[in-house]
């Protein structure tokens, strides 16, 4: 009789690097050989900080040791810092904490289907935004979205950046318009200031809330603390996740006065959102981004970037701050170099874009190895 096959414990997920991690330092990773590789991936997009960062290693373990977690059922000090805090930094006037990006977004979603009435979204060809269910419903991704399509809410879908497409689109009947503000999966793709302006014109006359997210755009990693101060827009909402906290799990809905204000005790929930941990971590993120003046470090080595790979295998590159993409006719055998060399980037939708997406202190060490790379790619 023939043996069941032996399942791992753990689920297969995403096919993983071809050696464990199980250190990491600053813009660093090691193996289980000790072997170090430059982290230009980032957890993806996670670790805006660094590996460890000292500050916030030591916010945590310091949280850990008062209070390691109660609910929404009990007022924390350390949650109305975190509120205050990433309010303030991301020029917004409220906040609901929860776990996730995809939890972030689901959140936003909600709310605005909840405060205009309506049953429709929109969204853009190539954004992606998560795999809950409101969430699906405006990912452009039919290998996750086709096998739920009879559960999703119906979506109007635009070209992204498109401006003929934008102004003929009625918004009528639609609750909330999402977008990234730099598509990050379908390939570091961006769209002009004057879009993203029409954009919000459009949305203002048709009573439809505009919902940015920023789950990989935000904490800094543009250069100003999120894309809205970078392209000059405030939308309703805005979500973060990824580095929000340093790696620590947390998700954020940051919204107006407006929309606040039509919410009431019981509309969101979250039984782990704005945990102690988590709060600490968030607070001592925004504190060594401002102090340690990341966002210009950021803008510093996305320009060293487009300046020192003009005239190699890299014949474009993409996006903005440290969300980079880099555009080469052999990005596969790049990014097969680039692990040979101990250096760790990402794939996109685009198999001819590899993403750049490290911590904001990325160090010139990092920057001279990565550049020397690729100077010496000759496919």
């Amino acid at each position: 009789m023939p043996t069941a096959p032996t399942l791992p414990a753990l689920l297969p997920t995403y096919a993983p690097y071809p050696f464990p991690v199980v250190r990491g330092a600053g813009d660093r990773i090691f193996d289980d050989a000790g072997q170090a590789y430059w982290d230009f991936y980032g957890g993806h997009c996670v670790c805006a900080t660094g590996h460890g960062h000292p500050a916030v290693v030591k916010a945590v373990a310091d949280q850990a040791a008062t209070l390691l977690f109660y609910s929404a059922a009990a007022s924390l000090p350390v949650r109305d810092a975190a509120a205050a805090a990433i309010t303030a930094f991301a020029g917004m006037d409220s906040v609901f904490f929860c776990n996730s990006g995809a939890e972030a977004n689901e959140n936003a979603l909600k709310v605005a289907l909840l405060l205009t009435g309506r049953a429709k979204l929109a969204a853009f060809e190539g954004g992606w935004h998560g795999r809950t269910m409101l969430a699906l419903s405006v990912t452009d991704d039919p290998k996750i979205t086709e096998p739920f399509a009879a559960h999703l809410t119906p979506c109007l879908r635009l070209p992204f950046g498109d401006l003929a497409a934008l102004e003929a689109a009625d918004f009528s009947d639609v609750a909330a318009v999402i977008l990234e503000p730099i598509q990050s999966m379908a390939g570091i793709k961006t769209a002009p200031k004057a879009w993203f302006q029409a954009l919000r014109a459009k949305c203002d006359a048709a009573g439809t809330l505009l919902i940015f997210d920023e789950i990989q755009t935000g904490m800094g990693r543009m250069g100003t603390p999120f894309a809205a101060q970078f392209y000059g827009i405030r939308p309703d909402l805005l979500t973060s996740a990824k580095g929000l906290a340093s790696g620590v799990p947390m998700g954020a809905v940051l919204m107006t006065s407006a929309v606040a204000s039509r919410l009431k005790p019981g509309d969101l929930g979250s039984t782990f959102g704005g945990g102690p941990l988590a709060c600490a971590a968030l607070l001592a993120t925004v504190e060594v981004i401002e102090s340690e003046g990341l966002m210009g470090c950021a803008s510093a080595a996305a320009a060293r970037l487009r300046e020192e790979l003009a005239g190699t295998a890299v014949t474009e590159v993409l996006g903005e701050g440290l969300l980079l993409g880099l555009r080469c006719a052999r990005a596969a055998e790049l990014k097969k170099h680039l692990l040979a060399s101990k250096i760790l980037v990402g794939g996109s939708g685009d198999p001819t874009v590899l993403r750049l997406m490290p911590p904001l202190n990325v160090s010139a060490e990092a920057l001279d190895a990565l550049i020397a790379a690729i100077q010496a790619f000759n496919p």
